[in-house]
């Protein structure tokens, strides 16, 4: 498989995240997000990033997805690999420490470290529950009726 389709089975299906588009150029780090209010009364969505991650992953990996959280302002970081971290990669997780939701009065890890045989064992991503306010996907507008109703079909 190669790491762009690992990405696309990866994103969307097992963590429920955007795909971030991807451009020509650097990505940023950001593979998906997930975007949300922490409550219906919060005017800016927050975000929680994704980045993915092939084979040969190590603790600067963990440290550009620290650095990107960072820079975009994101709540939590998750970074999504075929292996399993390592102890390096645990620990600088670890240091990140943690995002306290005001809310829901609950502390979840700013960096996650997530193998794809841990989504697939519905091991979830430790984040703030969106009941009602998740915007990862935008709503379709509703469809304005044209005044009439369907006729009955004759058989």
């Amino acid at each position: 498989m190669t790491l762009r389709a690992f990405k696309v089975a990866v994103n969307p299906g097992l963590v429920c995240a955007r795909p971030v588009e991807e451009k020509k150029g650097a990505d940023k780090g950001i593979d998906g997000k997930i975007l949300l209010r922490e409550s219906p009364a919060d005017t800016k969505t927050k975000q929680i990033i994704f980045s993915v991650k092939g084979g040969g992953v190590g603790v600067k990996d963990v440290r550009d997805l620290r650095g990107t959280v960072e820079r975009e302002g994101a709540l939590i970081g998750v970074l999504i690999t075929l292996e399993a971290p390592t102890k390096p990669m645990v620990q600088e997780a670890a240091a990140a420490g943690f995002y306290e939701s005001r809310t829901w009065q609950k502390k979840y890890p700013r960096l996650q470290l997530r193998t794809v045989e841990e989504l697939l064992s519905g091991k979830q991503v430790e984040r703030p529950p969106t009941v009602a306010i998740d915007e990862t996907f935008k709503r379709a507008p509703k469809a304005e009726g044209k005044g009439h109703e369907q006729p009955d079909l004759a058989i």
